[in-house]
């Protein structure tokens, strides 16, 4: 049986830990894989699409499960190792290629250093428009889906994952673009890349809407928990719980 405890009692959490690395691991592959431009149906999308929702899946299952506090430390925990994982790339560029260093068919070091600056270059203002879109639309779905839980009652688990999604999805989108590529395309070609890119993702959550139930269930279940943030200071500092 699952009980309401405060969002912010410090509890010993089983899974947690597993659903942080999920967290994360979703987060810093999709950055990894944003470099390549896909075709999906009619549609020109970054690879990101097919693993950067699940990041918001596993912000879903942190926020219903664990509460916006845990939440909240993991989005945290998330952008310091991506940090983490921007810097080492970046590093690793800086170094000296070796002389027999050939990357798949490139006949030279040279020619290999050219491929992984070209490929793991961050371009500065891309960059930073990565990590605000982050957190602005990590911790607007953890905050509309803490709140509309408490509005329901708990109940109509579906409506808030999506509804919290949309609205989150619908800032990363908006303001990863808008900084990203503002001035760099016609305004009409831009609005139509944040709503394609918008609506994707959104489906995509809609899509294993039956998946996060299963996975809410047995996490409540496993724990002992079901968190109701009817006190909580929904503040996205750390610390201020």
């Amino acid at each position: 049986m699952t009980t309401n405890v405060s969002s912010s009692q410090e509890t010993g959490f089983r899974w947690l830990p597993f659903v942080t690395a999920g967290f994360v691991t979703a987060l810093i592959v999709s950055n990894l894989i944003a470099v390549k431009l896909a075709l999906i149906g009619p549609f020109l999308l970054p690879a990101a699409v097919i693993v950067f929702p699940i990041s918001y899946i596993f912000g879903d299952v942190l926020t219903e499960v664990y509460g916006y506090s845990k939440a909240r430390q993991v989005i945290w925990t998330g952008f310091i190792w991506n940090l983490f994982a921007v810097i080492a790339i970046s590093l690793g560029g800086l170094l000296t290629p070796a002389p027999i260093w050939n990357a798949g068919s490139l006949t030279s070091p040279e020619a290999s250093q050219q491929a992984y600056d070209a490929i793991f270059g961050f371009a500065p203002r891309v960059l930073g428009a990565s990590f605000v879109a982050y957190l602005f639309g990590e911790f607007l779905n953890s905050f509309v889906l803490a709140k509309m839980k408490i509005m329901t009652a708990g109940k109509h688990l579906w409506a808030r994952t999506i509804g919290s999604t949309l609205i989150g999805e619908l800032a990363d989108s908006a303001i990863f673009l808008t900084l990203a590529f503002a001035g760099l395309m016609p305004v009409p070609v831009l609005g139509q890349l944040i709503v394609v890119q918008w609506l994707f993702k959104s489906a995509y959550e809609a899509a294993v809407t039956p998946l996060t139930y299963i996975v809410v269930n047995a996490l409540k279940r496993a724990e002992g928990i079901d968190v109701y943030d009817t006190h909580t200071n929904f503040s996205p500092i750390p610390g201020t719980e």
